[in-house]
């Protein structure tokens, strides 16, 4: 299972709304002070503006615009998902769709959520750091001018070549599907979301690296915006292929929402500096960096292929359910990210800056947190997963039968969630020094063997609960191999002290699970059946999980009381 794919404390969530590292910063209250932010410069220079390292402000009011935006973003693609199950149902045509929905799939790993932020935000960091330290010219624009016109020009051409080479991708990817001209003409229209998705990849990592946090994180929301407007105006005439063509209008929307943003941080510094014959020379991203957190993206999203491949013998309509499970058990871990998402840029700076103690405290941290979100979520899916999948979908074209086969492989699914979240906050943090690494990749390589054989092996018996629970083993054996081996190749992190922590959360949820099976079983209806279950997995959750002194639980909590009361401060003030 990958990735699919924040408003401000005090403040609403408008452009004008955008927060700046410096905001805020007053003494006694978090923020650090213009003496430590001197000390904490290379150099004793002293940071302003947007060069200023984040603050605990800062971070709060960002992961608030960034929670606000991805859950918008979040509930629209449920109803993206809601539209194409009754629009379309679950059925050949939407197999059909599902195996062209590989490439946005693909981009969006690999350009916007993970591969490609891997080397930008550490890219743009460090060129923020010489900026900060007085280099001549700016490096920033450098950075732009020598990686931007290069990428474009590959985005392109790996498009176009996707959308010439369809029909033999199409066959390469789902040989059995009883449909394939169809998903030919949907994957000719998605493959230009690997243009667009590129340069909204680019523009994101960007901003984040610069504290710019609210038009990246609206791009989700335009994006689904664009799939459900094109399924409804253009389903009558054109079927599933409408929803491709969401798909590409989407993508370049994605672009359109961040592009004057980028434009104006790169016009308008606050310290001018004339580029002359002594400014910096253009640094293009370093090669092998981008090829290795780019074929770990590959490699990671290749999880889709081998299900989709190994689901494509099975009757039709198996791929769907495997898409419908997959898109809702990842929300909770959707959620647990966007934390690390705001302090990816955070230990990126610090390691530029040489404080890998900063950087260590960070990434552990962010790990404690997101376990205990996402087990809380994971807890939830397992107990609620009939009424779940029931009240989003079932309905129109999509059947009971949809449903009860949807929910048994979605809680297959979400005995892999922790592994997925460890796996997306460790790799953060491989790349974050902005060196290349291949042990990220290995570690990948060999979860995907434990999926490939897994899913191979149990298919005939267990069909795709199978594929499913080979998902989260092999993702688990990645999540594990990472943990082990970053002490000694990134940010020292102590993986036993992570482990012991990891295990409070991890026993609150084994008992939360059934306590929210019971309560959820009790209703007859479906909406009252999840309300009663999800209740019943948060009490137990949180009451065990602070009575076992679980760190994450208790940061969760704080974290989103936090936020919760500015909220609610900028609403009713």
């Amino acid at each position: 299972m990958t990735p699919s794919a924040g408003a401000r404390p005090g403040a609403d969530v408008t452009p004008s709304a955008e927060v700046t590292p410096t905001e805020d910063a007053r003494p006694g209250e978090g923020a650090a002070t213009p003496r430590a932010e001197a000390a904490a410069g290379t150099g004793g220079t002293p940071r302003t503006g947007e060069d200023a390292p984040p603050i605990p402000r800062f971070l709060a009011r960002a992961a608030l615009v960034t929670a606000s935006l991805s859950i918008a973003g979040s509930l629209l693609g449920l109803v993206r998902d809601q539209s194409l199950a009754r629009l379309f149902g679950a059925g050949r045509d939407t197999d059909a769709f599902l195996v062209a929905w590989t490439v946005p799939e693909f981009a969006a790993t690999l350009l916007i959520e993970e591969g490609l932020a891997f080397a930008l935000i550490p890219a743009f960091s460090a060129a923020l750091a010489r900026r900060a330290q007085g280099a001549p010219g700016d490096p920033v624009r450098s950075l732009v001018a020598g990686s931007l016109p290069r990428l474009s020009l590959a985005f392109a051409a790996v498009g176009a070549l996707l959308a010439a080479a369809a029909p033999q991708l199409v066959g390469v990817l789902a040989p059995g599907l009883p449909d394939p001209a169809l998903a030919v003409d949907c994957t000719r229209l998605t493959a230009t979301c690997v243009l667009s998705f590129g340069l909204a990849g680019y523009c994101s990592a960007a901003l984040r690296a610069h504290g710019r946090y609210l038009a990246p994180a609206a791009i989700y929301v335009v994006y689904n915006a664009g799939i459900i407007t094109a399924m409804y105006a253009l389903g009558g005439h054109w079927g599933v292929r409408s929803a491709a063509f969401g798909v590409a209008a989407g993508g370049f929307l994605m672009v359109a929402v961040q592009l004057p943003d980028l434009v104006r941080r790169l016009r308008d510094r606050q310290v001018t500096r004339a580029v002359s014959g002594d400014a910096a020379a253009v640094r293009p991203v370093d090669v092998t960096l981008m090829a290795t957190v780019l074929l770990f993206g590959l490699c990671r999203q290749s999880q889709v292929l081998i299900e989709r491949f190994l689901a494509s013998q099975l009757p039709a309509g198996a791929i769907s359910h495997l898409n419908y499970a997959q898109k809702v058990a990842q929300i909770p871990m959707m959620l647990s990210m966007m934390l690390c998402t705001v302090t990816f840029p955070v230990v990126a700076r610090a390691l530029a800056d040489g404080d890998t103690e900063r950087a260590r405290t960070r990434v552990e941290r962010d790990l404690a947190v997101a376990a205990g979100l996402v087990l809380l979520g994971a807890a939830a899916v397992l107990a609620c997963a009939p009424q779940l999948i029931g009240f989003l979908f079932q309905g129109g074209a999509f059947t009971a039968a949809d449903t009860a086969a949807t929910a048994d492989v979605m809680r297959v699914y979400a005995l892999g969630l922790l592994g997925q979240t460890l796996t997306g906050v460790l790799v953060r943090s491989y790349f974050s020094a902005g060196r290349a690494t291949w042990y990220p990749l290995a570690a990948m390589a060999a979860g995907i063997v434990v999926t490939s054989w897994i899913g191979a092996a149990t298919i005939g018996a267990w069909g795709v609960t199978g594929i499913a629970a080979a998902n989260a083993a092999g993702i688990t054996v990645t999540a594990l191999l990472l943990l082990s081996g970053l002490a000694s190749r990134a940010v020292p992190v102590r993986a036993r002290g992570v482990l012991r922590e990891l295990s409070r959360p991890l026993g609150a949820a084994a008992v939360a699970a059934p306590a929210g099976a019971f309560a959820a079983s009790l209703p007859t209806a479906p909406l009252v059946g999840l309300l009663a279950g999800g209740t019943a997995v948060t009490v137990v959750f949180v009451l065990l999980g602070h009575a076992l002194g679980a760190q994450g639980c208790t940061f969760a909590i704080r974290f989103v009381r936090t936020l919760a009361g500015r909220l609610a401060h900028a609403v009713l003030r």
